[in-house]
């Protein structure tokens, strides 16, 4: 059975950085293509980033490039996004996902 818990986020202020955490299990992250999404309040889901398996090639969403780094451990199977230079419209609720799974998600304010 697939799960993915999400971990790591919280109130940060604009300009600051948090580093999300998703543990997997029921399968291997490094032979998985895995993604982040976020659902803003009152707004559906949004693409974030994505990682392929094998070289792990990765690809942002034009509003986070540049800013977020996605990334995996294959040794503790799990995935992070690195998140810098945070603005207030990063504020959202993220979830990391596996095909059509997604956890329960991480709070992520974005306010001074």
């Amino acid at each position: 059975e697939v799960q993915l818990v999400e971990s790591g986020g919280g109130l940060v202020q604009p300009g600051g950085s948090l580093r999300l955490s998703c543990a997997a299990s029921g399968f291997t992250v490094s032979m998985s293509a895995m993604s982040w999404v976020r659902q803003a309040p009152g707004k559906g889901l949004e693409w974030v980033s994505s990682i392929n398996t094998g070289g792990g090639s990765t690809s942002y969403a034009a509003s986070v490039k540049g800013r977020f780094t996605i990334s995996r451990d294959n040794a503790k199977n799990m995935l992070y996004l690195q998140m810098n230079s945070l603005k207030p419209e990063d504020t959202a609720v993220y979830y990391c996902t596996k095909g059509g799974a997604r956890g329960q998600g991480t709070q992520v304010t974005v306010s001074s």
